[in-house]
């Protein structure tokens, strides 16, 4: 399936965990490479991140064989590090350098950082501005990481991390010097209007993830009575235009602004049990497509890409 996606064309790529590819106990079944890839390719995508450890291989020469045979480039991928406490700073930039040299090896371009309160995903304590300084270094030594392999650093605010809610994302924007991955989700259910991020902050903006949300799951995300888990097997993401947020609005404004990157199709899907071949995530991705195709790529006039600054290259 094919969708006009003029000056979108070959900027808008897949992500695993829109086909429920999570590595989270209990989320849902986890379906094979060999499933998601040709759907991808089938809907015309011709790039994906990376996924969940062990959904794709480990080894750069196995992953670069494996996605060439799909016809398939590596964007990056996500990556938790704990950076707000220096006693693991060290082991930290050592996952980071890690990760980075297995992206750079696999021509991906973006580093995606979600910081955590530890490995195991720990509920976060909020940090105060002092301590966001502390993380600020440490993202700072991971940019510093990224730059040696070719790569750019994103901030990923996310539910249950140390950028979360509102507070937290002024926090960061007034503490660190990082560029962000702009999740239209993420960004919605903590409390945060992914457009109006994009048209204040679209200079720090150097990725993008797009999903849905409902808002009334994400209300109760947000007060914490739903886990994210139990919130998106309820529902919570769901295909673009389908939802609350203003996707349409969040690219416009970035578009404008001369953005270039990466937009990537990541609704998280949590499936009960395999869908027929062809249908499930491939629909909802489709249905995605299609929004972006007569919503957002038939209003833009190719002469805003001339002064673009940040490209999905």
């Amino acid at each position: 399936m094919q969708n006009d996606l003029g000056p979108l064309a070959g900027r808008v790529a897949g992500a695993p965990i829109s086909w429920g590819v999570c590595e989270v106990p209990g989320w849902g079944v986890m379906l094979r490479p060999s499933r998601v890839l040709p759907e991808m390719q089938a809907l015309g995508l011709t790039a994906t991140e990376l996924g969940a450890p062990g959904f794709l291989p480990g080894e750069a020469p196995v992953l670069n064989a494996e996605l060439a045979a799909y016809a398939m480039s590596l964007v990056g991928g996500f990556v938790p590090l704990v950076l707000h406490d220096p006693a693991q700073r060290a082991d930290a930039i050592r996952r980071a350098r890690e990760t980075a040299e297995l992206f750079s090896v696999c021509g991906a371009t973006r580093f995606v950082t979600a910081v955590v309160q530890d490995y195991d995903w720990s509920r976060p304590v909020p940090l105060d501005a002092e301590g966001m300084k502390v993380l600020a270094t440490g993202l700072a030594e991971v940019d510093q990481v990224c730059a040696e392999y070719g790569l750019t650093q994103v901030l990923h605010p996310h539910v249950d991390t140390l950028v979360e809610t509102e507070a937290d994302v002024e926090l960061a924007l007034e503490h660190t010097s990082v560029l962000w991955c702009l999740d239209t989700g993420h960004l919605q259910i903590g409390g945060v209007d992914p457009a109006e991020f994009a048209r204040v902050h679209g200079d720090r903006v150097g990725h993008v993830h797009l999903k849905d949300v409902r808002n009334p799951i994400a209300v109760q995300v947000r007060r914490g009575d739903l886990g994210l888990m139990r919130a998106v097997q309820q529902g919570l993401f769901c295909p673009l235009g389908a939802g609350d947020v203003e996707v349409d609005e969040v690219m416009l404004a970035l578009e404008s602004g001369g953005y270039q990157g990466w937009y990537v199709l990541e609704q998280d899907a949590a499936l009960p049990d395999e869908p027929p071949a062809g249908v499930g995530p491939s629909d909802d991705i489709a249905a995605s497509l299609a929004y972006i195709a007569s919503r957002v790529a038939s209003k833009l006039d190719p002469a805003l890409r001339a002064d673009s600054k940040l490209t999905a290259d």
